[in-house]
């Protein structure tokens, strides 16, 4: 059978309370205040601690420079890793179908643009880290998605073969990284950007995690 590579962030969990509040710290230490709204600004959170530091220091004069990105974006790691699950929660049916995936044969991984140190904690302290067969991070190796490494990674530790594989994502760059490796690529649309989600042509789109082991059947057999 195949195998099957998850994205973390906005993909099999919803990060994005736990980010915004990393990034609203490192701005009330600077006597911003809290730049972020966890909701209206969740889109941004699954894309990243910088990409939060970016947004939150275009709100307020002074700042934004990348030493500032770079100064603070420690702080937010540091921030984010103290209180890493104290929102988070996977997305609904998102654990029973990695079961349901296994026990139709399939092998099952994570591959992530969060730090691997990170990645291991939250998914330890959800309870989920043992499902997977592997997890590759940001930092496990020298290149990052979208390079085509840590996939490759990613299936590989997993037990599987490339040309059998298909990447679950939620942005652009999950999109090219399947898009280089020459594999299908899956992404949700339940999501706060659903409506980009499928301007990306993907090889397939849900927006029910029950709905995934017919896509992927139909795209890797």
């Amino acid at each position: 059978m195949g195998t099957v590579i998850f994205d973390l962030d906005g993909t099999l969990a919803d990060t994005s309370g736990d980010l915004i509040a990393a990034a609203n710290h490192c701005f009330e230490g600077l006597g911003l205040g809290a730049l972020l709204d966890p909701v209206a600004d969740a889109g941004t959170a699954l894309k990243g601690g910088r990409a939060m530091l970016t947004l939150g220091f275009s709100r307020v004069d002074g700042f934004g420079s990348e030493e500032d990105i770079a100064g603070q974006y420690p702080v937010l790691l540091e921030a984010y890793g103290r209180d890493i699950d104290r929102h988070t929660v996977m997305y609904p049916h998102a654990m029973d179908t990695v079961e349901v995936l296994k026990s139709r044969g399939y092998k099952v991984g994570i591959c992530t643009n969060k730090p691997e140190g990170l990645a291991q904690t939250l998914l330890t302290r959800l309870g989920v880290r043992d499902a997977f067969g592997s997890l590759i991070g940001a930092d496990t190796l020298s290149t990052r998605k979208p390079d085509v490494a840590p996939y490759r990674a990613a299936v590989e530790q997993a037990g599987g073969v490339m040309e059998k594989s298909c990447l679950i994502g939620d942005t652009w760059t999950d999109r090219n990284t399947a898009k280089a490796a020459g594999v299908p690529s899956i992404l949700v649309t339940f999501g706060p950007a659903a409506e980009d989600v499928i301007a990306m042509e993907a090889e397939g789109y849900f927006s029910d995690y029950r709905d995934l082991p017919d896509l992927v059947a139909r795209l890797i057999g």
